[in-house]
């Protein structure tokens, strides 16, 4: 067997080979809660904010009162009582976050709305409110939200937290052998049809470990004789139940000691991550960690089948551990290997004006007969692509794993690379167009309890997000193939646009606003902010490799007759709202932010009445 030396020592060129992967395998599970959740704790990033509890002026009594008071108070019937002291505590947490570090500051921002509105109870009050009055009846909204209090975070830790573990194993040990870990491989489980299973076992392990944790003895002894089970699920998820608990538990033998130990030695690590608020655990230590004990488990695994301890031939994942022999490969994926010896397809690449848009930027004129042909032929070619780098040996050979995957799973609608005619466009456009306006005025209704129409419009959308997405589609087009770049162009990008907007609109209007990020943290001009830009990033990522290629997908199968009237009725609408907005542009209490006027050298939001302003 290995000395811990010599598997860290392999741990970290496995590291270095998938940085990336590894690391957003770790943020993922530490966001979800399950592994890794005290490092972004420390960072202020996931504290619960529901356990808090504030002093409060309750009728002239000073009380501590919290999160459960306040949904106590809704679910008794007593609305108004629960929304003032909702309101109160609100206040309260705006007022202790301005004594804390400038960083953790909860006064501005859409983070800080959400986390304000949750911690407060706001809204659950209105949630609460909501069913009551659909419903009468206090008694009957109280067991519903007692119910869903108990079901929803029981589903979210049984079909996700306690998976996720085994997911993220898998996708270390593929590491170990293979040059690449593709994103897909997150749909592991589902693609062999052993989620719910895989579900299941991790539940009852997570039931014995706390039945065990009721004596002394189980505390320690039964959480490292369950320690591999993740790892064997990983390897073979059909195995059963109790044969994967019981395979751990024999695999374990003589090794739990030297296990601690193995977890012991990375204290070191432990102690960093407390000095830098966790920054060293979530960009190098918990993936080390990870990928260390992987290593731990394949050690481990060649003694259990040395040894034949029972069930040890249901680790039978052969090329987990070892790159398949070109006769494996030739058996498997045959048909893949004949169809790269023939030549390659000619798509017949289009030329001049239309050939120039389709390779920079894209965009098909139209979708025309000729241009379906072409992009069915370049699926074609990217599913044939995906299938020779398994035939390469450069992934994990999917076809050779013990359980045969799902057939008939369509990977159509996430070819983001692809090009998008002008009628998808459009209609992408108002698509997030509306979206955005539905998030905003959903937004602000949670905030303030109104419905406002956000905008400068006056229609249902707002064109900064329609506009945003489809320049990032077309300008950002030749970066699709490399994520990390495409990140850090989406955010030059949506910068760039949101500040020229309200550079253009506040010239316009004569020095209207409608947003104004002035006090948040990296603000320019309060034009734009690192927040927003954030948000902009990963909205935008989900728009080119999620959303846009289901969406195309979709409108695709919109027959042409169709697709070109609705796309010019609503250019005609928003061309139309967009001439009346030129002239009476959509303003007011929560749609522009008032402006800030400087008296003595002080800078103070500017104050409307009916007589002007002051």
């Amino acid at each position: 067997m290995k000395t811990r030396k010599d598997m860290k020592r392999q741990a970290v060129a496995c590291l270095k080979k998938h940085y990336f992967i590894f690391v957003a395998v770790c943020l993922i599970s530490a966001y979800l809660g399950s592994e890794f959740s005290l490092s972004i704790r420390r960072l202020g990033i996931g504290v619960n904010p529901l356990d808090n509890v504030y002093t409060v002026n309750m009728g002239g009594l000073v009380v501590h009162q919290g999160l459960s008071d306040v949904v106590d108070k809704a679910l008794q019937g007593q609305i108004s009582e629960g929304r003032e002291l909702s309101r109160q505590i609100r206040q309260q947490a705006i007022d202790d976050s301005k004594d804390d570090h400038p960083s953790f500051a909860r006064t501005k921002g859409v983070l800080a709305g959400i986390i304000n509105d949750i911690s407060s109870g706001s809204i659950f009050v209105t949630l609460i409110a909501a069913v009551h009055s659909l419903l009468g009846s206090a008694d009957v909204t109280m067991n519903i939200f007692i119910v869903l209090s108990f079901f929803m975070p029981l589903m979210l830790w049984f079909f996700l937290q306690n998976m996720f573990i085994v997911v993220s194993r898998r996708m270390f040990l593929e590491g170990r052998c293979y040059k690449k870990v593709p994103i897909r491989r997150f749909l592991f489980l589902f693609s062999v049809r052993r989620w719910l299973k895989t579900c299941w076992t991790m539940a009852v392990v997570s039931v014995f470990e706390i039945l065990w944790a009721l004596t002394i003895v189980g505390i320690f002894v039964k959480y490292y004789s369950y320690y591999l089970v993740p790892y064997i699920l990983a390897e073979n998820p059909d195995i059963g139940t109790l044969e994967a608990i019981s395979l751990s538990r024999k695999m374990m033998v003589g090794h739990k000691w030297q296990c601690f130990v193995f977890e012991l030695s990375f204290l070191g690590w432990d102690l960093l991550g407390l000095v830098t608020l966790g920054i060293t655990d979530l960009l190098f230590a918990s993936p080390y960690k990870v990928a260390s004990f992987c290593e731990y488990y394949v050690e481990l695994r060649h003694l259990a089948k040395a040894q034949e301890v029972e069930n040890a031939w249901k680790l039978n994942d052969v090329y987990l551990y070892q790159t398949a022999s070109p006769q494996d490969i030739a058996f498997a994926y045959g048909d893949v290997l004949k169809i790269l010896k023939r030549p390659v397809e000619d798509l017949s690449e289009f030329t001049g004006f239309r050939g120039f848009l389709m390779r920079w930027f894209g965009v098909l004129l139209m979708y025309t007969k000729r241009e379906r042909a072409y992009e069915e032929g370049q699926a074609r070619l990217q599913r044939i692509a995906a299938l020779r780098e398994a035939a390469d040996g450069e992934v994990y050979p999917s076809r050779l794993f013990p359980l045969p995957e799902r057939a008939g799973i369509r990977i159509e609608p996430l070819r983001y690379i692809r090009n998008y005619s002008m009628a998808s466009l459009v209609l992408m456009f108002f698509i997030f167009s509306m979206f955005g306006w539905l998030w905003e005025v959903c937004l602000h209704m949670v905030n303030h309890g109104v419905f406002v129409n956000r905008g400068v419009l006056h229609g249902p959308w707002l064109p900064i997000y329609g506009s945003g997405a489809v320049l990032i589609l077309v300008l950002l087009k030749r970066l699709r193939a490399h994520p990390v770049k495409e990140f850090f162009a989406i955010l030059f990008l949506c910068g760039f646009v949101e500040y020229m907007t309200s550079w253009v609109l506040e010239g316009l209007t004569g020095g209207k606003r409608w947003w104004d990020y002035t006090g948040y943290f990296l603000n320019l001009h309060g034009r734009i902010c690192a927040e927003g830009l954030l948000v902009f990033g990963i909205g935008g990522m989900i728009v080119v490799y999620v959303a846009a290629p289901i969406l195309d997908s979709v409108l695709r199968r919109i027959r042409r007759k169709v697709m070109v009237p609705l796309c010019i009725g609503l250019l005609c609408l928003f061309l139309g709202d967009l001439a009346w907005s030129a002239i009476t542009p959509n303003t007011g209490t929560g749609i522009t932010a008032p402006q800030i006027v400087t008296v003595r050298g002080e800078q103070y939001p500017q104050i409307t009445t009916e007589k002007g302003s002051f």
